[in-house]
């Protein structure tokens, strides 16, 4: 199956389920909800969510009330107000976005997509967290808890995980949990996401005994950076100068063995991994990768960096998407906000990577590569998310519109650019949003 022909095919089946009977029996709040005919029914409620919410609910609404009615479907829209919409959404199990974002992902990994990027043979995820700041009300403090910022001042936020092809720029699974949940008890959250030929890849935030044979324990690969003194054992492999070793790991001598499968004899096989950077610097990758015939030292070094795309993630997230412009003040809220926006996401992803074909033939005659640019990307899907998803409208016509746009506006790779990372830089000061030379597209 072709990248376009998958992604139309996305995008009939999540038309077909947004106005489904069954998404609304399984994802309302309760029994009652949403079981008479309305003038707002579950199906409108979820396409107007979809439509980037950032500028006041009142300007919102006009705006979607305007585009449905003046567009060629046969329903319209009447008395949609802001105190409705408040009542409705909380009606709505803010999990449908997980789930509408499962079909993506269902839909996408199949045998006839011949069109998802594997890196010798293994998909290719990697899992990080992210601080997300939330509005300063006493209901999302008491659920999410509290942190410091750079003046000490209380600030309210949550704590987020995702666990992200960084091939196919898909966001398989999101969590988002009190801000003093653990970085590898999230992780751990993602779990009945992993299949087998998956590589995971981590940070330094991740390696420990009991996270590693999580891993070992399901069949699963992973790749964890490690700290230079992290264990005696990493120490001395950094002594050696070896490029690569093979060594056996045991729980350190003030492990807690209650309730666990293994012992303080139980032994795990890593193989450590050196990579020396531009800077003299010295990384030191920790692995279960240990065939060093299919998988040489020489190839990790690229093989990290692709974790690199989780960070690029969260950038999309808070700076284009825009995550933390939240429109409202509850947790219900909170929650359909952050997982209609990983939503949002996956689908942008599936047009773009319909766009490949397009994208190969377009780079043939240039000098630099080109991709498509993913800020504007998500600023020409305003207003046309809801012409993807209504029932009624032309999908083909909606998905070629949207394609000359991409195409059109697209921006070099220009590879091999380091800027030096500038360690405490913001501590005295306040973070800017977005880089000085993007612009807002939504």
């Amino acid at each position: 199956m072709k990248t376009k022909e998958s992604a139309l095919k996305i995008l009939e089946i999540l038309r077909g389920e947004i106005y489904s009977d069954k998404i609304i029996v399984d994802y309302r709040m309760n029994k009652a909800d949403f079981s008479r005919t309305r003038k707002q029914p579950f199906g409108d409620m979820l396409l107007f969510m979809f439509n980037f919410l950032r500028k006041s609910l009142p300007i919102e609404i006009d705006n979607f009330v305007n585009f449905i009615n003046l567009s060629k479907v046969s329903f319209k829209i009447q008395n949609f107000t802001k105190s409705a919409f408040v009542q409705k959404r909380r009606k709505i199990n803010p999990d449908v976005f997980k789930h509408l974002s499962e079909i993506i992902i269902k839909n996408t990994y199949i045998p006839s997509n011949l069109s998802i990027k594997r890196f010798n043979g293994l998909r290719i995820l990697a899992v990080d967290g992210s601080k997300i700041t939330l509005p300063f009300t006493q209901e999302l403090k008491l659920f999410f808890g509290e942190s410091k910022n750079q003046y000490e001042t209380s600030i309210v936020q949550a704590m987020s995980s995702v666990l992200y092809d960084v091939l196919n720029h898909l966001a398989i699974d999101s969590v988002l949990e009190n801000i003093k949940t653990g970085e590898r008890d999230l992780a751990l959250k993602h779990k009945s996401h992993w299949k087998q030929n998956d590589l995971i890849i981590y940070d330094r935030g991740y390696p420990s005994y009991d996270f590693k044979y999580e891993h070992i324990k399901a069949g699963i690969d992973y790749l964890i950076r490690v700290k230079k003194n992290h264990s005696k054992l990493v120490s001395s492999f950094v002594g050696s100068k070896k490029r690569t070793q093979i060594v056996d790991i045991k729980p350190q001598e003030k492990h807690i063995f209650t309730g666990k499968e293994y012992d303080k004899n139980t032994k795990i096989r890593v193989r450590l991994v050196r990579v020396d950077l531009p800077n003299g610097e010295v990384e030191v990758l920790m692995t279960s990768l240990l065939d060093s015939q299919i998988y040489p030292a020489s190839m990790f070094k690229e093989l990290y960096f692709l974790r690199w795309g989780v960070e690029t993630f969260y950038d999309e997230l808070k700076n284009k998407l825009k995550v933390e412009f939240f429109t409202g003040y509850s947790k219900i809220t909170i929650q359909q906000d952050f997982f209609c926006a990983i939503f949002i996401s996956n689908l942008q992803s599936v047009i773009v990577n319909g766009l490949e074909e397009e994208m190969k033939v377009m780079n043939e005659n240039t000098k630099l590569d080109y991709k498509i640019n993913t800020n504007l990307s998500y600023g020409f899907l305003k207003n046309r998310i809801l012409e993807l998803l209504i029932k009624e409208a032309p999908l083909e016509s909606v998905f070629k519109e949207l394609e000359n746009l991409f195409l059109r506006n697209t921006i070099p790779i220009r590879k091999n650019r380091n800027n030096k990372r500038e360690v405490g830089k913001y501590n005295k000061r306040i973070r800017p949003r977005v880089l000085k030379n993007q612009k807002d597209a939504i």
